[in-house]
């Protein structure tokens, strides 16, 4: 069994407290969304999460780097508190979550079918679809500006996977069966 907790009382929170998610497994703990992905790929590969060729890996590794590096950090509302106002950090937040998208729409242009890389659901997939949604719920972003993009996100919500995990359907905690 893998229990994946989204909560984040103070006493789940690594040393950075910065952790939103963490996954358990057998009694080991592994935090950050990256390391968590690759866990699940490394111990159940089946369906695989990243593509065959390596040019297409290395490409579904631009985009999650994009936005686990370059978005999501940005967006978190624990820098709140470093603003002077919730307006400055709203525009903070909107800015470089727009700047980001449009780094992603680029390197879609290369990779993207149905998904962003081709028609596979991949871990760029996973990483997309919650920094989308908080762009669009919390910061307002309009997707039109990225059409690539705003596509690929209207795909992937029609997967039972992201109608099953979105936020107004998830609690605090998910079980996995192995």
């Amino acid at each position: 069994m893998v229990r994946m907790i989204s909560a984040t009382p103070r006493s789940l929170l690594t040393t950075s407290l910065a952790v939103p998610f963490q996954l358990k497994f057998n009694g080991a703990t592994i935090v950050e969304s990256m390391a968590i992905l690759q866990y699940l790929e490394d111990t159940r590969p089946d369906p695989t999460l990243t593509p065959k060729t390596p040019l297409l890996r290395a490409r579904m590794t631009e985009i999650c780097e994009t936005i686990v590096s370059g978005i999501q950090p940005l967006q978190n509302i624990g820098l709140r508190s470093h603003f002077d106002s919730k307006e400055k950090f709203q525009s903070f937040a909107k800015y470089w979550t727009e700047r980001g998208l449009r780094t992603v729409e680029d390197q879609l242009q290369s990779t993207a079918g149905k998904y962003c890389v081709r028609d596979q659901l991949t871990m760029a997939d996973l990483c997309l679809v919650p920094q989308v949604y908080n762009g669009v719920n919390r910061y307002a972003i309009e997707l039109n500006k990225y059409p690539i993009l705003h596509k690929i996100y209207k795909s992937l919500l029609e997967e039972d996977i992201f109608k099953k995990t979105h936020p107004d359907v998830v609690k605090s905690e998910i079980v996995i069966e192995k």
